[in-house]
């Protein structure tokens, strides 16, 4: 039989083949029962993939105080009746099945702490968890085909080697030879506290197992606590004296570029049974590794890891490929992630705050990797994903490169108190099932024949049978071989010899020797002809062959460029995608904000159209008070118009009768001074209407203004003292130049008070104009003290006010005439009360004018005293 040689294919190429098909990360919720049944619930089922939470009572979920119900969706949800073997169907067992075909796994769980992730990952007796479920359906699959012990041997980089059936087998007698105890299945002590996790009726396998491979299953057990690493399977002595905490692991990368743990302790394993009851020796030791660094279980995460190494049998099926390439290494992590809680709820304190600290910032970290992931992804960025910030996910930053699938069981507890925690957990989740992760490329095929395993079997089976049939082998050839070589051959004839001159029997012999030979020849020769023309029809297949694989790598080579142009499209129609979903996300943002405007836009246009039809009527009602009040100015000042003007009157009326008298009595004395008549004359009073002489006028004239004007003169100010003033003149104010200006010495003249210039003085004054009710100017002086605030500012305290009212001379007097004069007067008291009038009268007036100061008086009618 000719073989030709095959080259060797490497387990995993140093540059990992791209994949562009990607899994989302498959996220489940697990809802716990309630502790007591009046326990409030703040988690509704909505159906196999929703759940609702709704604030309980006494909580404002919102800022408008109404209670806010959300709901989330899963890839599936399991309720309080789901059983342990229901949730691994759907959960674990993909990933156990991947794991025997050589795809790597992830999966953990993650919760507030007493949500139920341990009972979820480990389980309890009679209730196994997800842990004992996936060794007990790993070994039901490969337990027929593992390989003997130390066949398989971890090489403290990640990686496995094969040793060959001498170096094992030394090695199983020195693991013998340290065991004090045999160990059989007969007297083994099973730990009560894992025992009959499993039940047999519940026990599964995997489809599609290779059987011409052999499998070794190695486990490994660490605890992330406060960022450091500790082997949980780590053979150490304790001293019960001093006892020493366990030492810390670092990580590193392989040949491979995937991340382990430096020095971890592998152990391999053969049953369900050993790998459950070194995963109670390391629970043990976690419990006593927690005692002494004061923690608590809860706090920590846990890690199992279980490696499944497998490589192909050799051409004959009976033992293992010595190639390291061909070894196969897959595993799967089940981790229990610590609770997931916030700090003041627990009221830690010290060290305990430290710890909790710690553990939400590597969930934090966590968090934050799966948001990065998700921009890159949704975005099209290319951020770096902050992987080393955390041993948690510096570990498994593989798997969400694209080494294997992603699985996490979100357990929940519903009851009031973890309301708030349980939002921050499902908003947590929700985002996660939005990170997807490269799907895993399949192993390489050895290139091996198949059935090798159950062919090897059947030949030995028929081999023995044979032997025992005939005896044994001759020649050592095989009995089939050994029948048709003797049918062929003619038979031999008789060889007993009679003595030494018998020329009969060594004649035949011999002939008979002869002919076996000729047709041995014949047999080579035929066999010779038929290898040849086997050869040339062989040669002839391998040019055709080797015409056909040219053809077929021309048509890869094609089908290549189809297939980038086919990436190139998917990648722009993924591209195309994520555009399009980030539009619609914005979309939907501006569409919410667009309605939260409208609804405040609508609500504050109500407001104004209340508030325009309250100002409306405010408006109407202050017309109506102008109205009233305008009504009841005008009657009190015409009333007090013709009470001013009686009085005017009356006054006039006797201060000219005054005036008369003292004239009379000048020009009396005046008479008898000069002219010294010793008569005694009685002066005769004119009439008011029929002795009035006209009134003769001075023969000097009324003095004109004819020099340049009066320079108009400042009046000091009551307030010009010592103090330095704050002079406030604002520019809007009219320049009246009057006689009468206020005047403050030493000032600070301003147009808008400043602290600068407060801080220098002690008074302050504003010149302010108004029009009075006359129509005129009227300037007011506002004058206050200035002094030193608290905060170290300055402050103004009004203490007097000042007015200064100009009048026009020369314009008409305001006043109402007088309607009382009777129509014979020739005058009226229009004629008295004008300015300018009385300026003329006043100057003419003088001593010995014939006019005398009855002449006006003696023009107007006498009035009653009201």
């Amino acid at each position: 039989m000719i073989r030709q040689a095959k080259g060797k294919t490497p387990r995993r190429p140093a540059k990992k083949p791209s994949n562009n098909q990607k899994d989302p990360v498959g996220v489940y919720c697990r809802v716990r029962p309630l502790g007591a049944e009046d326990e409030e619930c703040c988690i509704e089922v909505i159906s196999n993939t929703t759940i609702q939470l709704h604030a309980p009572d006494g909580l404002k979920a919102n800022r408008n105080g109404e209670f806010k119900e959300t709901q989330y969706s899963f890839k599936k949800v399991f309720g309080i009746k789901t059983t342990q073997g229901e949730l691994f169907e759907d959960v674990a067992k993909p990933l156990v099945e991947d794991l025997i075909h050589c795809k790597n796994g992830l999966l953990f769980t993650y919760g507030v702490t007493g949500s139920g992730k341990t009972y979820t990952m480990t389980g309890s007796p009679g209730q196994g968890g997800l842990l004992p479920r996936s060794l007990d359906m790993i070994f039901n699959s490969i337990s027929p085909y593992q390989a003997k012990r130390y066949v398989f041997k971890p090489d403290d980089k990640n990686g496995m080697e094969v040793q060959n059936q001498v170096d094992a087998l030394l090695d199983r007698q020195k693991r013998d030879s340290q065991t004090t105890v045999p160990k059989t299945p007969t007297t083994r002590r099973i730990d009560p506290e894992f025992a009959d996790m499993i039940s047999q009726e519940e026990a599964c396998k995997a489809d599609g197992v290779d059987e011409d491979s052999s499998y070794s299953v190695f486990v490994s057990y660490i605890e992330i606590y406060n960022n450091y690493i500790y082997d949980l399977l780590e053979e150490t002595h304790i001293d019960p004296i001093k006892p020493k905490p366990p030492q810390s692991k670092i990580l590193r990368e392989d040949q491979n570029h995937n991340m382990y743990v430096a020095g971890c302790t592998e152990v391999e394993v053969k049953s369900t049974e050993e790998a459950f009851e070194v995963f109670w020796r390391g629970q043990k030791k976690r419990r006593i590794a927690n005692t002494q660094l004061n923690c608590e279980s809860s706090r920590s995460h846990s890690v199992f890891i279980i490696k499944l190494a497998q490589a192909p049998l050799d051409a004959d099926g009976d033992n293992v490929l010595q190639d390291k390439n061909q070894v196969n290494v897959s595993q799967l992590c089940l981790v229990d992630l610590a609770g997931s809680e916030r700090t003041s709820r627990t009221r830690a304190e010290g060290s305990r705050l430290r710890e909790a600290g710690n553990i939400n910032q590597s969930l934090m970290t966590l968090r934050t990797c799966i948001e990065v992931l998700r921009e890159n992804q949704m975005c099209g960025t290319n951020k770096m994903v902050p992987y080393r910030d955390s041993k948690v996910t510096h570990l498994f930053k593989n798997y969400f490169d694209g080494e294997g699938k992603v699985r996490m069981v979100v357990c929940v507890n519903p009851k009031a108190d973890d309301y708030e925690e349980t939002l921050l957990v499902m908003r947590f989740a929700e985002m996660t099932q939005e990170v997807e992760v490269a799907r895993p490329v399949d192993r390489p095929i050895c290139g091996f024949a198949a059935g090798r395993r159950q062919r090897n079997q059947a030949f030995k089976e028929e081999l023995t049978r044979r032997l025992e049939e005939r005896g044994g082998p001759l020649d050592g050839e095989s009995p089939t071989v050994l029948n048709q070589l003797l049918q062929s051959f003619p038979p031999l004839p008789p060889c007993e010899i009679s003595g030494p001159n018998d020329d009969v029997t060594l004649p035949r012999l011999i002939e008979a020797l002869e002919k076996r030979h000729k047709i041995r020849q014949m047999m080579i020769e035929e066999y010779n002809k038929t290898a040849n023309m086997l050869k040339s029809v062989l040669q002839e297949q391998d040019s055709n062959l080797l015409s056909k694989e040219n053809f077929i790598q021309e048509q890869r080579g094609k089908l290549g460029e189809k297939d980038k142009t086919l990436q190139n499209q998917k990648n722009e129609i993924d591209r195309l995608e994520k555009k399009s979903k980030m539009l619609e996300y914005k979309i939907d943002i501006l569409q919410k904000t667009t309605n939260i405007y409208e609804e405040d836009k609508r609500s504050l246009q109500h407001e104004l159209e209340s508030r325009e039809q309250r100002l409306q009527r405010e408006m109407s009602e202050k017309r109506r008070m102008e109205a009233r009040m305008q009504g009841i100015v005008t009657d009190s000042k015409l009333k007090w118009e013709k009470e001013c003007e009686r009085r005017v009157n009356a006054k006039q009326l006797e201060m000219q009768n005054k005036l008369w008298v003292k004239d009379e009595k000048l020009k009396q004395l005046k008479a008898i001074v000069t002219e010294g008549k010793t008569e005694n004359r009685q002066p005769q009073r004119p009439s008011r209407e029929k002795d009035k002489v006209p009134a003769k006028r001075s023969a000097s004239p009324s003095p004109v203004p004819t020099g340049p004007p009066v320079r108009p003169l400042h009046r000091r100010s009551h307030s010009a003292g010592g103090e330095r003033w704050v002079d406030h003149k604002p520019t809007t104010n009219v320049d009246l130049d009057t006689v009468l200006q206020p005047n403050i010495p030493n000032s600070i003249k301003v147009n808008a008070p400043n602290e600068k210039a407060l801080s220098k003085c002690d008074k302050y004054v504003l010149t302010h104009q108004e029009l009075a009710s006359d129509g005129e100017i009227q300037t007011k002086l506002i004058k206050g003290e200035v002094f030193k605030t608290r905060g170290g500012g300055q402050a103004v305290q009004f203490t007097d006010i000042e007015t200064l009212k100009q009048e026009n001379p020369l314009a008409p007097s305001r006043k109402r005439r007088s309607s009382e004069t009777g129509p014979d007067c020739e005058s009226n008291e229009g004629d008295w009360t004008d300015v300018q009038t009385r300026c003329s009268v006043a100057m003419e007036m003088r001593a010995g004018s014939n006019l005398g100061p009855g002449y006006q008086h003696h023009g107007y009618q006498k009035r009653r005293k009201p």
